[in-house]
């Protein structure tokens, strides 16, 4: 009996069993209604409230209407299969009973299968990815359900080519619409009212049924979800290329992220070295101090590595969830416009957890300082040892042996110039582990001033039209940096390609509405600068200048040390650091010492440079020709620039 018979069910193509008539007059097979919608309770299709639709002609009605079980259909039938009279009439069942899942079909499948095409019939859908399991037809039996060739959006449900004639023939079904096989077709549905999602409400983003959008988001700008498909797609673009620069960026914090790693790794095992190398000489007398030391460099590494990696590994994480995301919109089928819009906003979301701006390298190694520490304790022992063996020979005087562990103190009066720091001694990969990154702060750029990015500056004849700022200078040709520096040790380097210039630090607080006398880099209590006027070089604190014989260097290197509260300013080149000066307050010479030539420059820092380290600096850069040109050097090949987004 083939699928043309009158008495055939519009699901599954075969002669009714237990026929149910809908009060619109259609006729199904109990079996099928309840496979057609096999997650209803007993609410039905509309759920508890609602209203059930026929499948075939979609006309509502209450779910609770008592069903008439067509008993002369039914005899009929079973006259035409050659059987008995059917069991007498029962209980007639409710429509939330016949749309209701059952445990199992209520009558046995007869014994030949239905005439339905093989599935090697041209009309059967194309093999699935290979390890992907295809999407069954909701019509055929269970256990036994083939592969689906498309999905009704009208229905909810996926059918294969046999069970998709009712939809290719019935005139009432010709307008239902039919796409490629959706694996999460109930995501169509809304959850609370399990109605098609068919509006999209732009207020709250998100997909609506008729019956949200005429209840909880009425008067809210709500648009057919095909039309917002289509503004969303119009926009996609722009959204990949900001994922995309995103992900780059990203990428380069990665990168920066596994040099800061790999830096504090080699220079905690070059520290290590050191320190064990100079308590051997102290022998068993620094065994405890010594442990103390080491001590302190593993948890200076262990703290400052657990906030590098912790970074990395955030940064890894957003980039890996943008890039998932990035795959889930791309797989998301052509006229899945729920899934689409779903997609791309968690995608929006994603890209939003990542704005802001990115981890920066520590400022300082603490535990770089622990050798500095352990050579002054060996070298203040082996001076203590040497005066109490001279004095227990009888060939020193108390007052020798008390005065020869004292002359390192004599020699931190000398002038700052001379001082033998392990700084102005180091090469300059010494330097390098204190690399701070400066890119030009623009909102703090006077109009005259052009930024070429966030590493190049150029004074001008015709001001820049820059938007207003507060921080901005209005009578100084000057720029300051981005991020304020409280503690620790900052390394930066500046090459003078043109022109006067001046470079240094200054307060964060300093007002930029200071006239051209008092706010020019060097000429206030609040910044000092290391200055090039065309012949040589010289510095500037407290509107006071020092003179420097050293010749013209283009590259200047400028290291800041709060712990010491000193500014030391090196001519670089070919690698190799000359100190220029180093501006630091002396301590107060004792008592009885002779008094040396008074220095104004130096009297003026002993009184007030200090007072500079109670705040923050910014580095400061100040251009005085009209053809001044000065580039922030990059301190590594592998420092990355990112331009100023104005």
């Amino acid at each position: 009996m083939d699928g043309s018979w009158p008495f055939s069910c519009p699901i599954c193509l075969e002669p009714l069993r237990e026929p149910v008539t809908l009060p619109c007059g259609h006729n199904f097979c109990l079996a099928c209604l309840s496979a057609l919608w096999p997650h209803r309770g007993a609410g039905g299709a509309g759920g508890p409230g609602g209203t059930a639709r026929c499948p075939l002609c979609q006309e509502p009605f209450p779910d609770g209407l008592q069903l008439r079980k067509n008993h002369t259909l039914s005899e009929l039938l079973q006259l035409r299969q050659g059987s008995g009279p059917g069991p007498g009439p029962g209980p007639a069942p409710t429509l939330a009973a016949a749309l209701a899942p059952e445990p199992a079909a209520p009558s046995a499948p007869p014994s030949s299968p239905p005439s339905a095409p093989e599935p090697s019939a041209p009309s059967a859908p194309e093999p699935w990815p290979e390890g992907e399991e295809p999407v069954r037809c909701d019509a055929c039996p269970e256990g036994a359900a083939l592969p689906a060739a498309l999905s009704c959006l009208s229905c909810l449900a996926s059918f294969c080519p046999a069970h998709l004639g009712p939809h290719e023939r019935s005139p009432a079904l010709r307008g239902h619409r039919l796409v490629p096989p959706l694996r999460r077709l109930e995501e169509s549905l809304c959850p609370r009212h399990l109605r098609p999602l068919e509006r999209y409400c732009r207020a709250e983003r998100v997909c609506l049924c008729e019956t949200c959008a005429a209840q909880e988001h009425r008067g809210h700008e709500l648009v057919p979800l095909e039309q917002e498909r289509a503004l969303q797609e119009a926009e996609q673009p722009k959204v990949l290329s900001a994922v995309e620069d995103r992900m780059d960026e990203l990428g380069a914090g990665i990168a920066q992220s596994r040099r800061t790693v790999a830096l504090i790794k080699s220079a905690a095992v070059a520290e290590r070295e050191r320190v064990s190398r100079l308590f051997a000489e102290a022998a068993a007398v620094l065994q405890r101090f010594q442990t103390e030391v080491l001590g302190f460099i593993d948890e200076g590494e262990a703290t400052m590595l657990g906030h590098s990696q912790g970074d990395l590994r955030r940064q890894e994480d957003q980039r890996s969830r943008l890039s998932q995301a990035r795959h889930n919109l791309s797989r998301v089928p052509e006229a899945d416009s729920v899934s689409f819009l779903q997609e791309l906003l968690a995608l929006r979301l994603a890209l939003e957890e990542g704005c802001g701006p990115g981890p920066t390298p520590p400022r300082e190694l603490s535990f770089t300082k622990s050798s500095q520490a352990v050579r002054k304790v060996r070298d203040v022992l082996a001076s203590a040892c040497t005066s109490q063996w001279e004095q227990l020979q009888g060939l020193g005087s108390d007052e020798d042996g008390l005065q020869k562990p004292g002359t390192e103190a004599e020699t931190e009066t000398q002038d700052p110039d001379s001082t033998n720091s392990l700084e102005s001694e180091a090469p300059r990969d010494y330097f390098l582990k204190f690399a701070y990154i400066v890119d030009l702060d623009s909102d703090t750029a006077d109009k005259f001033l052009q930024l070429f990015g966030t590493k190049g500056v150029k004074r001008v004849l015709c001001p820049i039209n820059y938007p207003e700022s507060p921080t901005r200078f209005t009578h100084c040709e000057q720029v300051l940096g981005e991020g304020a520096l409280d503690r620790g040790t900052y390394y930066w380097e500046v090459e003078i390609i043109e022109g006067w210039v001046s470079v240094g630090v200054m307060a964060e607080d300093f007002s930029p509405l200071e006239p051209y006398d008092r706010g020019r880099l060097g000429r206030n209590a609040h910044s000092c600068c290391l200055q090039w006027n065309g012949r040589s070089f010289s510095v500037w604190f407290h509107g006071l200048e020092a003179a420097l014989p050293h010749p013209f260097s283009p590259t200047v290197g400028i290291c800041l040390e709060y712990a010491d509260r000193a500014l030391a300013f090196y001519a670089v080149q070919d690698g190799k650091m000359s100190l220029l000066r180093r501006l630091k307050a002396s301590r107060a010479r004792r008592t009885g010492t002779p008094a040396s030539p008074v220095d104004p420059f130096q009297s003026r820092l002993d009184s007030h440079f200090a007072g500079l380290f109670t705040r923050r600096l910014k580095p400061a850069f100040f251009l005085e020709s009209v053809d001044a040109h000065l580039q922030i050097g990059p301190l590594k090949k592998s420092c990355i620039s990112v331009l100023k987004r104005r």
